[in-house]
């Protein structure tokens, strides 16, 4: 299993202006580091402080670092890890720096039991943060809810984190997939009504509830045509195939980014071209390149249209993500999933720097569920006491000559309906240090 910790990166790449940016803030930090509780004195935190020193605090996660998932996720943690990187540079949080440690799950369940309970047991981390997968992050959340282990932003649409009364430590991240399918059904039926819709998905949870939506936008009926496939088998022909026969014109997409490229590229090898309309986890335009060549990418994307709730694009929160890329990560290809990474850890420090000076494990989970979470979406985060959803609603995105940006047109799932409403992008402050 390979490991990263935020702590084994030189403190040595910053700009200028991160530099300027960087002395302010660890003068401020100084100021308000805290002194370590006295044990068993009247400082001592009420709560479970496992993970927390007095000048760090230990998260970690399961990715799929290797095996076929790794492709289009693996950059996700590097890009987490490189914003704590900046983040502890300008002082780390209450005067702690943050250290991540990933572990390789591979995308398989059975390695995602073994390394999250290294990391609870042996790491003995704070929380676990941002574990990726529907089937993999499943099947320790028995586990952590046993062992009273904070659960946050679980990368993955799946309704599943979105339980409170059974699971009140847990958290999702991504806008779940009945929201992306009520919305891509929803802008299907108000920009292209005449047009034959049908659905390719994956035969799980992912398939079942983003057709969930998009019978919610569409009606129960309203599907021409819906065919499943299993990820074990990289061969979609048939599926494809039935798709052609039934005269879809636009084909909505349940698939992770290697299955949209691999159904996108196969559809175009038997001479159809429909429209496709992604879910944000296989949608992302640089990391479908990546899969498909810089050749024939831009033909066969060209008007391709996905979901997203997160900055995009020409926007102040990409512009200091490609800086700390820059600086943090290597320069490393800059796609949808450097900048859900790094947003992911921006929320971690937002919740741990409201979680307070000396923080608890219970102190982390209700600053989380306060509501006062604020994140960097297009849309404001939905957590609350009722709601570990972090997101419901996305705005359309559309690949144009190779650059994919919103349109206008976002939409939001409440009370088992879908609507337009208008996006409400949160501005980038403090330099994306909280409490700066």
């Amino acid at each position: 299993m390979s490991q990263q910790s935020s702590t084994l990166r030189s403190a040595a790449r910053r700009t200028g202006g991160l530099i300027a940016a960087s002395a302010l803030a660890v003068s401020l930090a100084a100021c308000s580091t805290p002194s370590a509780p006295a044990a068993g004195g009247d400082d001592e935190p009420a709560g479970d402080t496992t993970g927390v020193t007095d000048t760090t605090v230990t998260v970690g996660t399961h990715m799929p670092l290797t095996g076929p998932a790794a492709a289009g996720y693996s950059s996700i943690s590097a890009a987490t890890n490189a914003y704590f990187d900046y983040l502890n540079d300008q002082g780390g949080v209450n005067g702690r720096t943050i250290e991540y440690i990933v572990k390789d799950d591979g995308y398989n369940p059975a390695n995602s039991q073994t390394v999250v309970r290294e990391l609870v047991q042996q790491d003995e981390v704070f929380a676990i943060l941002n574990g990726l997968g529907t089937a993999t992050h499943q099947s320790v959340l028995d586990f952590l809810d046993q062992n009273s282990v904070p659960d946050l932003f679980v990368a993955s649409g799946s309704t599943a984190w979105n339980q409170p009364e059974t699971y009140p430590n847990t958290f999702g991240f991504n806008a779940d997939y009945v929201v992306e399918g009520a919305a891509l059904g929803q802008y299907a039926a108000d920009e292209f009504p005449d047009a034959a819709v049908c659905m390719l998905g994956q035969d799980d949870d992912f398939g079942d509830e983003f057709l969930e939506g998009l019978e919610m936008a569409l009606g129960a009926d309203g599907l021409t045509e819906v065919q499943r496939y299993s990820v074990s088998n990289q061969d979609v022909t048939a599926q494809i195939g039935a798709l052609q026969a039934a005269g879809c014109d636009i084909v909505t997409l349940a698939t992770i980014n290697g299955f949209t490229a691999l159904a996108v590229g196969t559809a175009a090898q038997l001479g159809w071209f429909p429209q496709w309309f992604g879910s944000s986890s296989g949608a992302d335009y640089p990391t479908l390149v990546g899969y498909l060549g810089e050749d024939m990418a831009p033909k066969l994307l060209q008007g391709f249209t996905g979901t997203n709730y997160l900055p995009m694009a020409d926007d102040e929160w990409v512009d200091l993500f490609r800086e700390i890329n820059t600086e943090y990560n290597g320069d490393a290809p800059f796609d949808g999933n450097t900048i859900f990474g790094m947003s992911v850890g921006y929320v971690f420090a937002e919740a741990l720097a409201a979680a307070g000076e000396n923080p608890t494990r219970e102190a982390l989970v209700e600053a989380v569920q306060s509501g006062d979470l604020v994140g960097n979406g297009i849309l404001p985060l939905a957590f609350g006491p009722d709601s570990h959803a972090a997101y419901l609603g996305v705005g359309i995105t559309t690949v144009d000559q190779g650059v994919q940006d919103y349109i206008d047109a976002t939409y939001e799932v409440r009370d088992g309906s879908v609507s337009a409403v208008d996006p409400q992008p949160v501005p980038l402050s403090g330099a994306g240090v909280p409490g700066a």
